[in-house]
């Protein structure tokens, strides 16, 4: 089941140091089988800070998408970005085909 990168940037600094970042960054995935699914674009903020830009990397799996991140050729770039955008990034596991909302209540969540 896929893995995904997922990532709010906001504060972005659209400078060299960005642009090298972006120029790099498919090199790094491919090895993974990471491709973007979701990279900026047309979107409608229902909540929250309008500035964000949202992007979503998916993977064949989560293993291949915390082997992306943990990469040395990932970690090398890393920091053209973080120095130049605040964010959230983190990984996450498929939920599932037949996941519903409620699945997340499992034992020992609280219940309202």
């Amino acid at each position: 089941m896929p893995g995904y990168a997922v990532a709010h940037l906001y504060n972005v600094d659209a400078n060299a140091q960005v642009a090298e970042y972006l120029r790099r960054i498919d090199g790094t995935l491919a090895p993974f089988g990471g491709r973007f699914i979701v990279h900026g674009g047309r979107q409608l903020v229902a909540e929250g800070p309008a500035d964000a830009v949202p992007i979503v990397i998916e993977f064949p799996d989560y293993t291949a998408a915390e082997a992306w991140y943990r990469s040395p050729e990932y970690q090398a770039i890393l920091r053209l970005r973080t120095d130049n955008a605040d964010g959230i990034a983190t990984l996450a596991d498929y939920c599932g085909d037949d996941h519903i909302a409620t699945d997340v209540l499992g034992a020992g969540a609280p219940h309202s």
